[in-house]
């Protein structure tokens, strides 16, 4: 479909991402053109997923086995042995959707993965999230400042991100605040000119609260419904997974779809989609996502000593450097997954 060529053109390409503590003046730069021999998109790419979103149902209204449904809500499912169907109720009526097999990928709120009664195990962090997008040019107040960067401090850390049109900021929600505080122009203007360490009045074109999660969906198939992207699992963004880890599961499933339905494989194949999503998620896309917050909020003086010394190996052997380049950009990952067996 060329859709990631496309994403390219249009998107922000990121191959350097850093590590910075305010407490430190070192910096800890990883680049993904390392890894170049191994494939053709060695970055990170930051295109918004509602640019993405719009971009993908103009290339699907093309394609004759597409089919696009809008203003339908998900009201029930059922499957026998040989489909299975959904319900959508639409202006007032109920319409059923029949097929060999149905993918929720509709996120953390699932609807399909609540019919199936599927618990989402796992935690949500007690403390509120905040991103602030501006056009400002946070850049100018950083020597040489990545366009991925991850800010530690015990009390007030960052991520900034660079995307095609914005800065976002992200921090997390000082104690007991109000929504409406964190919506309002003076917790904008605390984290802007904290940031850039100025007393400039910084406009933000958008504002965000949201909660973050770890959480894992216990199964991710009942019968012939399977989870895969958020609605299957959830992590906290320091690092990148989510989106990353999803579109894995979407390709690891329809690979297994495409066997079963096009060359007779067993649909033992599904049991083992979800035995290989599942283990990688919780051994190392949870796990590493926690240790990154961790390393964004630690106070800890010896864990911080270790850890910098970590970074600095890394930075410093090129042996070691790859594997964590590999383990981050989930290389390890999907060669884990395809060790796995039933």
């Amino acid at each position: 479909l060329g859709i990631a060529e496309r994403m390219v053109e249009r998107g922000l390409v990121c191959p350097v991402y850093q590590y910075r503590d305010r407490r430190s003046p070192e910096v800890f730069s990883f680049d993904l053109t390392e890894l170049s021999d191994i494939t053709k998109f060695p970055y990170r790419l930051q295109y918004e997923q509602f640019k993405f979103t719009q971009y993908l149902c103009k290339v699907l209204a093309s394609e004759q086995h597409a089919m696009l449904r809008f203003s339908h809500e998900v009201v029930g499912v059922e499957q026998n042995t040989e489909a299975v169907t959904v319900l959508a109720e639409h202006q007032g009526s109920i319409k059923r959707f029949k097929a060999d097999y149905v993918i929720a990928a509709e996120g953390a709120n699932s609807i399909l993965r609540r019919k199936m009664d599927i618990d989402l195990e796992g935690f949500t962090y007690p403390e509120k999230f905040v991103t602030l997008s501006t056009t400002y040019p946070i850049e100018q107040h950083f020597d040489g400042l990545s366009n991925v960067n991850y800010i530690a401090d015990q009390e007030a850390w960052v991520l900034l991100l660079r995307t095609p049109d914005y800065w976002r900021v992200l921090v997390p929600a000082p104690e007991n605040s109000t929504d409406e505080y964190l919506l309002s122009d003076k917790f904008k203007d605390h984290v802007l000119r904290d940031v850039t360490r100025t007393k400039r009045t910084i406009a933000s074109e958008h504002r965000v609260i949201y909660r973050i999660h770890q959480r894992v969906a216990r199964q991710y198939r009942v019968g012939r419904v399977l989870l895969a992207g958020d609605a299957a699992h959830l992590n906290n963004p320091l690092g990148g997974f989510g989106m990353n880890s999803g579109i894995h599961d979407a390709w690891n499933l329809c690979d297994k779809l495409d066997q079963m339905l096009n060359f007779g494989a067993d649909s033992s194949l599904l049991d083992l989609y979800e035995k290989q999503r599942q283990t990688v998620t919780r051994d190392f896309i949870q796990a590493q996502s926690i240790k990154n917050k961790r390393r964004m909020e630690q106070d800890d003086e010896e864990w911080l000593r270790e850890d910098r010394e970590e970074l600095r190996c890394m930075c410093s052997d090129d042996e070691l450097r790859r594997k964590y380049l590999l383990d981050q950009a989930l290389f390890s990952s999907l060669a884990n997954a395809d060790q796995i067996t039933l």
